[in-house]
C-alpha cells in the first residue's frame, strides 16, 4: 500500500512498547481511572457522554442533527509509516461510523521521537492519514504534534448524524441477533510477524483489513431495527460484547463456530503468538464469561485494531441488514454470530 520504499529499513514497531489498539489500558484499570466522586451536572444537549461506555460523544445541535466527537491514537502496529497512518486513521474514523454517523472533519494527533526517527518518516505517516481521510470524504484539517519518546499517531474526528439514527452500544434488546463485519485475529497475526514466524502467504493480510473503513455503519444506522452498534477494538470481541450486554441489562450467547477469523490462525496460537493485551483483557472480564477453551479465549479476547462493527439487530430486520452488508461487499459476514438473551449469571456464554 505504501508508495515509497525509502524507509524500508526503518521498523516503526521497534520504537514502541505497544502496538495499535493493544496499547489500550485494560477495561479494569480504565474503570478505576474514570471513577469519580465529583458530580458534574449533565449538559442537556449531551446525548451521549461519560455516563456510558460508548464509542464517541454526541451533542444535540437543535436542528434534528447531532455532532459526534471522538479521538483515538496509538503506537505503531506495522513497520511501514504510510500504512501506520492509514490504519490509525481508519481506526479513529470508525468511532463515528459505529455511532451511525457521517464523518466530516479530522484533526491529527502526532507524537514523534525526533532524535530517533527522521521527520520525513512522520511525513509519510501523515500522508497515509490523508489518503484514508480522502477515502472517507473528509479533510485532514490540522492537528497538534509533540516530541515524544515513542511514535504515536491518531485523529480527533467529528461527524454528523440524524438524532433518530444515533446508535449506542447499550440499547440492545432481548432476542436481538448479532453480526460482526470483520474477522478476528489481527493481534495474533501482528504478534506472529513481530516474532518472525508469520508465513509468507499471510504477510499484509492484517494490515489490509485494518485499513478498511467501516462505512457500512452509516447505512446500517438508517435501519430502525438496528438497536445497538459498536466497533471491536482493543478489548477484543468479548470485551466490547460485555460492554454492550451489561449496558443493555442482558447477556449474550456466541456461536464460536460462526465467528469469522482471519484465515487459519490456529498454528500461530499454538506457537504462542498471543499478544499481551489478550491476557490483560481476560484479567479484566474473564469472570463474566461462561465456560471457554484456551483456543477460544485466544481468539475472542484478541485485541483488534480497526476491527469490524458489532451489530445488534431485531430479528425481523435481519434481511434488511444482510442486504446492506451485501451492498457494501460484506457478503462473508451476513451470517449471525450469536444473539442477546435475558440476563443470566454470566454476561457472555460461548456455544460450542
Amino acid at each position: 500500500m505504501s508508495t515509497d520504499n525509502n524507509f524500508s529499513e526503518i521498523k516503526l514497531t521497534q520504537y514502541s512498547h505497544g502496538a495499535g489498539c493493544g496499547c489500550k489500558i485494560s477495561p479494569m484499570i480504565l474503570d478505576e481511572i474514570l471513577s469519580s466522586n465529583f458530580a458534574m451536572p449533565d449538559n442537556n444537549k449531551l446525548i451521549v457522554g461519560n455516563h456510558s461506555k460508548d464509542d464517541a460523544a454526541v451533542y444535540d445541535l437543535d436542528n434534528g442533527t447531532a455532532l459526534i466527537s471522538t479521538t483515538d491514537f496509538f503506537m505503531p502496529i506495522v513497520d511501514d509509516p504510510f500504512e501506520f497512518g492509514r490504519i490509525a486513521s481508519a481506526n479513529a474514523i470508525s468511532d463515528v461510523y459505529a455511532m451511525g454517523g457521517k464523518p466530516i472533519l479530522a484533526i491529527a494527533i502526532l507524537g514523534w521521537p525526533i532524535n530517533k526517527l527522521p521527520p520525513a518518516v512522520a511525513q509519510r505517516v501523515i500522508e497515509g492519514s490523508r489518503s484514508i481521510c480522502k477515502e472517507a470524504g473528509i479533510p485532514l484539517a490540522g492537528g497538534h504534534s509533540i516530541d515524544s519518546p515513542e511514535p504515536i499517531f491518531g485523529l480527533a474526528v467529528n461527524g454528523l448524524v440524524a438524532i433518530e439514527n444515533i446508535k449506542q452500544n447499550n440499547q440492545a434488546k432481548d432476542g436481538n441477533i448479532l453480526f460482526l463485519t470483520k474477522p478476528l485475529g489481527v493481534g495474533i497475526l501482528t504478534t506472529a510477524e513481530k516474532k518472525g514466524v508469520l508465513q509468507h502467504q499471510h504477510i499484509g493480510i492484517a494490515a489490509k483489513q485494518m485499513m478498511q473503513l467501516n462505512k457500512v455503519g452509516e447505512a446500517l444506522a438508517k435501519i430502525k431495527g438496528v438497536t445497538a452498534m459498536t466497533d471491536v477494538t482493543g478489548f477484543g470481541l468479548l470485551g466490547h460484547l460485555v460492554e454492550m450486554a451489561e449496558g443493555s441489562g442482558l447477556s449474550a450467547v456466541i456461536d464460536f463456530e460462526k465467528v469469522p477469523q482471519i484465515g487459519d490462525i490456529t498454528s500461530y496460537i499454538n506457537q504462542g503468538s498471543i499478544p499481551g493485551g489478550t491476557n490483560r483483557n481476560w484479567d479484566s472480564y474473564g469472570k463474566k464469561i461462561g465456560t471457554i477453551t484456551g483456543h477460544q479465549k485466544a481468539i475472542l479476547a484478541d485485541p483488534q485494531t480497526s476491527g469490524g462493527l458489532l451489530i445488534a439487530v431485531d430479528k425481523n430486520e435481519v434481511p434488511a441488514v444482510q442486504d446492506i452488508l451485501n451492498q457494501y461487499g460484506l457478503q462473508k459476514f451476513i451470517e449471525p454470530i450469536g444473539k442477546f438473551i435475558l440476563k443470566e449469571e454470566k454476561v457472555v456464554v460461548i456455544k460450542n
